[in-house]
């Protein structure tokens, strides 16, 4: 059983919530989780690199000029790569990086992630968050209460167009609704702060699936 604090606006702590570790795995899959981030970030390299090889550059296949008797070194065509204008030795060509996992291993990554988090103590949970407007002081102020100085991700229950637009200009600190959380996200963000419906959302949604 882990108990993970629940704080309100001020950065006080007003009770605990209690999770059964078997709601999230039972355990740490690290070999997996290794799998999901090398899946994710390769899926964000584009592929567009290229240059051109030997074979792709303007200029004749003629020999320059003889092998032998001529007192110079030897030289091939002038679309050689060590002549100036020639093609590149080993050219880079677009590539597709993708990469795929299954979706159960996604989630089981997805909730190692999370286990891993609530285990070291990065997971707190607020109360209630909700802006009557967009206004990045509020959520500026909560994290300080919070003392939270590092890389935050805040987990909500539903889309909320207020705390994302309170969120936008806040470097390090992201915000997704908890049914979009991914074990890349989890794991990128040092502290993870959600709001006790968003929470009770996360719980519930594994125990269905389970």
């Amino acid at each position: 059983m882990i108990e993970v604090p629940v704080y309100n606006e001020q950065g006080q702590q007003v009770s605990t919530m209690k999770v059964e570790e078997s709601t999230f795995g039972t355990v740490v899959r690290r070999k997996l989780l290794k799998q999901a981030v090398v899946m994710y970030e390769s899926n964000k390299r584009q592929g567009t690199v290229a240059t051109k090889s030997r074979g792709m550059v303007a200029g004749s296949t003629r020999k320059l000029y003889a092998q032998k008797h001529t007192g110079r070194a030897r030289m091939g065509t002038i679309r050689t790569n060590i002549r100036r204008g020639g093609g590149v030795a080993f050219a880079k060509v677009p590539k597709d990086w993708t990469l795929r996992l299954p979706a159960k291993a996604k989630k089981l990554a997805r909730d190692s992630a999370i286990l891993a988090k609530l285990q070291d103590g990065q997971v707190m949970i607020i109360d209630k968050m909700g802006a009557g407007e967009p206004k990045t002081k509020y959520i500026s102020g909560i994290l300080k209460a919070l003392k939270i100085d590092r890389t935050c991700l805040i987990g909500i229950k539903e889309y909320d167009k207020n705390v994302y637009l309170s969120v936008r200009n806040l470097s390090d600190v992201a915000v997704m609704p908890v049914n979009e959380f991914n074990a890349y996200d989890v794991l990128k963000y040092s502290k993870i702060l959600v709001t006790r419906d968003g929470f009770e959302k996360l719980v519930q949604s594994n125990a269905i699936l389970d």
